[in-house]
Parts: structure tokens; sequence; C-alpha cells
């Protein structure tokens, strides 16, 4: 007699993970999802296999929310391990290129600076990007020639942490689309020497860091209601977006996905970006035109 299918459950929230060395961020979705009994689970934003670090797992309606998670800073220490610059950017490729040129402490702080800011990079040719409907790093484990086109990205600050003369470490807080592989290699050449990220942690995603985080084998330790004291509200992926606190007629018709008039003192007329909420329950993201809240998603 086979065992009783195990039931889905409809929970809705954020487990921040810190994602284990050597698993890929689905396995890590796949396994969270399956210690929570969840019916949907997703991430926001991919993690290499090699790093670890802040991988906020989304359950149930929070899927919603993965692009404002996305869209957030992301903070990241990594290794640079001079002499070597490697086919992945990262210590799992082949090495492509020496040079024993070892950069002294004064000459790398000395270029950090031209590291920040608004800039264009070159993201790696093993990456998730796709070429005509191709991911990038499957063209290239095929012996194809990739070519990427550079992206602009922003840094926001990049200080280094300890240096030796085999490899350095630093701490870069940037935006969206940035690959750290591609800085660790253009830092290296700019120093006149090669380099590939021989370790790679990331902090934080948004309003998530390592303070919130959980590992999966604290989770595999506890008893199945224990597990869900990790769950975070939806609401805390919103996290400096303007809220819109909605009476019971107005939160009645926004669960419908209708249009509502704001009404009282300081009522917005115009607003980009904003999120509903009824009793501290997200209702609906979505943007204020002519003194309406149009909803653009609705939560469940």
């Amino acid at each position: 007699m086979s065992a009783p299918k195990r039931v889905k459950r409809a929970i809705s929230g954020w487990v921040v993970l810190n994602k284990p060395y050597d698993m890929t961020s689905t396995q890590a979705v796949g396994k969270v999802r399956w210690l929570f009994g969840a019916a949907k689970a997703g991430h926001a934003g991919t993690l290499d296999p090699l790093a670890t670090g802040i991988l906020p797992i989304a359950l149930g309606e929070a899927t919603k929310a993965v692009p404002y998670v996305q869209d957030g800073t992301k903070i990241y220490r990594f290794a640079i391990k001079w002499g070597s610059a490697t086919a992945t950017d990262d210590a799992e490729g082949a090495v492509i290129a020496t040079s024993d040129v070892r950069p002294d402490q004064a000459a790398l702080e000395a270029i950090l600076p031209q590291f920040t800011g608004t800039f264009l990079q070159l993201p790696p040719i093993y990456s998730a990007l796709k070429i005509d409907g191709e991911r990038a790093y499957d063209l290239a484990r095929a012996g194809e020639v990739v070519e990427l086109a550079k992206r602009e990205i922003r840094v926001d600050s990049i200080a280094l942490v300890s240096h030796g003369s085999d490899q350095s470490v630093l701490e870069v807080s940037c935006g969206k689309g940035t690959y750290v592989r591609s800085l660790a290699r253009d830092i290296a050449e700019q120093l006149g020497t090669r380099g590939h990220v021989s370790m790679l942690h990331r902090a934080a995603v948004g309003p998530f860091s390592d303070a919130d985080a959980v590992t999966i084998d604290a989770l595999e330790a506890l008893l199945a209601e224990e597990r869900d004291t990790f769950i975070r509200p939806v609401a805390e992926a919103l996290d400096g977006v303007p809220e819109l606190r909605l009476n019971p007629s107005q939160a009645a018709s926004v669960r419908h996905g209708n249009a509502v008039l704001l009404t009282g003192a300081g009522a917005p007329v115009s607003m980009d970006d904003c999120w509903a909420s009824f009793a501290g329950v997200v209702l609906a993201t979505g943007f204020v035109q002519f003194g309406q809240f149009q909803p653009r998603r609705v939560f469940n």
C-alpha cells in the first residue's frame, strides 16, 4: 500500500534562506517548498551554485512581490584569487590565462573608485542571459562562441575587507543585474593581472539580510509547526514602497481588482508605484491616477 500523498498547503510569505555552497537556486527552492509543504514557491534572484547567502524564497502569494525584491539593492562579500582567469570567472571553470603580477593593497584601493557609480559591464559568458532564446551558459558549454553586449549597472560602493598576495576580500553594494564575477575579472585586468572569484556570499537582497536568514539544516531540525515561525509576512518585500491603508468597503473593491477613489486628508492624487493594505495585509500593488488607486497585481 502506497504512502498517503502529502497535502500541499496554501501558505504565503517569505523564507529568507542562507543558501548553502554547491546547491542551485532551483534545488534550494524545491527543498524549502517540500519542507513547508507549500503549494507554490519561487525565488527572488538566482545565486550561483558555488555562492552562499541570501536567497529570498517566496511562498504562495509572495511570488507576486518577487520583482520588488529583485529590484532591491544587493550586498556581496567576495574574494578575488589573483594570478589566474577562468572560463567561468569563478573557481568552477578551467584556467584560461595566468599572470605573475600580484597587486599591492595601495594599488587595489586606488582603483576601486573607478568601479563605483553607473557604468557598462560585460557579463560572463557563463551566465543565464539569453541569446536568441538560448541561455548563454548552455551555448558556452556546447563550445559555441558567445558574444554578449555590455549592460549598464549601478555600483553604490565597493570596499576592501582584507588583502593578501594570494587573494583579497571585498564587499560591494550594487543594483540589479550586476555580475560580481565580472567585477572581479575587470578589477584584476585593470591592475595588470588576472583574477577570478574564489568565494562569493550574498549578505543582503532588498529588505532581507544575513540577520534574517535561516539554513536548510536548521529548518530540517525543526518540527513542521516550528518551521512556520520562519515565514515572514508578504508585505516585508514592499519595504520602502508607499502604503495606502484602505477602509473595509475600499478593500472589498480592490480584492475584486477594481479601482477605488481615495478619500481623506492627504490622499494622494498621483503615485507611480504603491501598495494597498487592509488590517496590515497586502491587498494589491498598483498606482494612483486622478485620485484613484488602480491595482496591478491583486493578492488573494
